[in-house]
């Protein structure tokens, strides 16, 4: 039956709809221009608030490093729980959790859309059986590319089309969608006990830097015409000092020509902002990252804003949760996945009165509101590691309201509060404003084509919500808000209601994209490369891929790469 959603304050950034009253039209899964009204199902959205459906460029959701978390941290799973009804699963985890539970807490928030940041190659066919696993979503998945082998030697060679043609099988064989880098150079120094400090140290055995790692495969993207950037996790990530890392990093990545779009999206760059000799002398570096940002176009990032709470740190840098784990002495996870990357898993409790801990929280919240425009900037928790995705709704409130940012504020740690320049910023994201830094901005930054806005022939994707802003004062009434946002009115997936009101009213197989890559020459893996297969890795080239068959629902989309 089509479906018509009647009447409700419409938010469509994409396509320069700010708050207008308008209907909405679904047939065949799609957004249409119309129906006919007699004979469609109706939602009267009279005084609700109507987004698109939600996309998170950024959540570990699926892969070896967060079933490993669910392994090492038993008490996640007895702090929250969900309990089975006619319709969804029972399931477990409050920092982590299982699959189904994960699908059901992010379309109750109103996502539809969500990609899996991290996975090591030789894992991938472990991480498309959770991503099967998971409802209610569309999904995608990055594989970790900066420390593997074959990119080291080609960049070491100078032989950029060889390394795309090799980047090109690696996302095709691992059903991927972007290029992921984490700690350039830091990950295969890990492998001997060290780590790279600058963008130009040297990298052992190999002679470049991560400096020739990040232009490297910024150019490799490029030639291979692919949707989003490259996908990056800075150097020195969590060090005091690190902004001028930062700054150092988007930088040389200037050189790249960009034609005014982004050359790199930098993931939780509140990670990455930190200013200070030490941790004594910490204080944010956000005021000198915005501005950079705000004066260049070739970044985007998301925030990695973390939350006042217990959860679970997890990253392909090994080093940094080295570092973690000597600041914090609890349980930890360290392991290399062969030639490929590095990874660790720590528990990890953030709190208020912890001074540290209290800067971190200002600094996210910093760079979202101080770089001036929106759609380079986007919310994240990059859950789990600064806070469970579930958080949301509060970090929308602290965006939206400064009362709401400053309730939390007079509570922090009075050393952090004068380190702070949060109380000078009275800016608040709109509605319109937050519709891109959940949605608009994220499809956009991911070139995902059909999300992300209403227009027509988008994904029916929508969520609407219990809030009537020709009523509701946000800034005032920031707890109205955050209820809104905590459970949907309705959240629409594919033309399908699946959730009303906080209850999940059917389960939806999201599908898995991923880039079907139409190279002009061939690729083909040399014997050579089979015989390191078989000197380095743990299988034969030949059960190293995934076949399409082994993604239940999938959704390939053609790139046609320049090599």
């Amino acid at each position: 039956m089509d479906l018509l959603i009647k009447n409700g304050f419409v938010y469509d950034p994409i396509n320069g709809i700010n708050g207008e009253r308008m209907d909405i039209a679904i047939r065949n899964n799609k957004i249409v221009e119309s129906v006919i009204e007699k004979n469609s199902k109706i939602i009267d959205a009279t005084g609700l608030t109507v987004f698109p459906g939600g996309v998170d460029i950024h959540t570990h959701i699926a892969g070896s490093e967060v079933n490993t978390g669910r392994l090492v941290r038993p008490e996640d799973h007895e702090k929250d729980f969900v309990r089975k009804t006619s319709v969804t699963r029972s399931g477990v985890g409050y920092s982590i959790p299982s699959t189904f539970t994960t699908g059901y807490r992010y379309s109750l928030m109103g996502y539809t859309t969500v990609m899996n940041p991290s996975m090591a190659a030789l894992e991938a066919k472990h991480t498309h059986e959770e991503l099967n696993d998971i409802p209610m979503l569309d999904k995608a998945t990055y594989p970790l590319l900066g420390d593997w082998w074959l990119v080291l030697e080609t960049i070491q060679k100078g032989d950029l089309e060889e390394c795309a043609r090799y980047v090109a099988w690696m996302l095709e064989i691992t059903k991927g969608y972007a290029i992921k880098i984490v700690n350039p150079g830091g990950l295969e120094s890990w492998g001997f006990g060290r780590n790279v400090h600058s963008i130009d140290d040297q990298i052992p055995n190999f002679g470049i830097t991560p400096r020739d790692i990040m232009c490297g495969l910024a150019k490799v993207n490029k030639m291979l015409n692919l949707p989003h950037t490259i996908h990056l996790h800075t150097n020195n990530l969590g060090v005091p000092g690190n902004y001028e890392t930062t700054l150092d990093t988007m930088k040389c990545l200037e050189s790249i020509p960009s034609n005014g779009k982004p050359v790199v999206h930098i993931t939780h760059l509140q990670f990455s902002s930190f200013a200070g000799e030490d941790w004594g002398s910490f204080r944010s570096g956000a005021a000198e990252i915005a501005g950079y940002i705000n004066n260049h176009d070739h970044v985007s990032c998301d925030m990695g804003q973390i939350i006042f709470t217990d959860t679970t740190t997890m990253t392909a840098d090994g080093p940094f949760e080295y570092t973690l784990y000597q600041l914090s002495g609890h349980k930890w996870v360290n392991s290399d996945v062969e030639t490929e990357t590095s990874g660790g898993i720590i528990p990890f409790h953030y709190k208020r009165k912890n001074p540290v801990n209290a800067i971190q929280w200002s600094i996210g919240l910093e760079l979202a509101l101080l770089i001036k425009n929106p759609w380079k900037v986007f919310m994240t928790t990059d859950h789990p590691n600064a806070g469970p995705f579930t958080a949301y709704p509060k970090i929308l409130a602290w965006l939206a309201s400064k009362k709401a940012r400053m309730a939390t504020f007079k509570r922090l740690h009075k050393k952090a509060q004068k380190k702070s320049i949060l109380p000078s910023i009275d800016r608040e994201l709109s509605l319109y404003d937050i519709a891109i830094v959940t949605r608009a901005g994220q499809a956009k930054a991911l070139n995902l084509k059909e999300k992300g806005h209403l227009g027509v022939g988008a994904d029916a994707d929508v969520a609407i919500f219990d809030l009537n802003p020709e009523k509701v004062d946000i800034a005032n009434k920031f707890r109205t808000f955050r209820r809104a946002f905590t459970n949907t009115a309705y959240t629409i997936k594919g033309g399908k209601i699946l959730a009303k009101d906080g209850e999940i009213l059917q389960q939806a197989e999201g599908k898995t994209i991923w880039l079907d890559m139409q190279t002009k020459k061939e690729i083909e893996i040399s014997e050579e490369i089979k015989k390191k297969f078989r000197e380095y890795w743990t299988v034969e080239y030949e059960n190293y891929p995934v076949s399409e068959h082994y993604i239940k629902n999938s959704s390939p989309i053609k790139i046609k790469a320049d090599v």
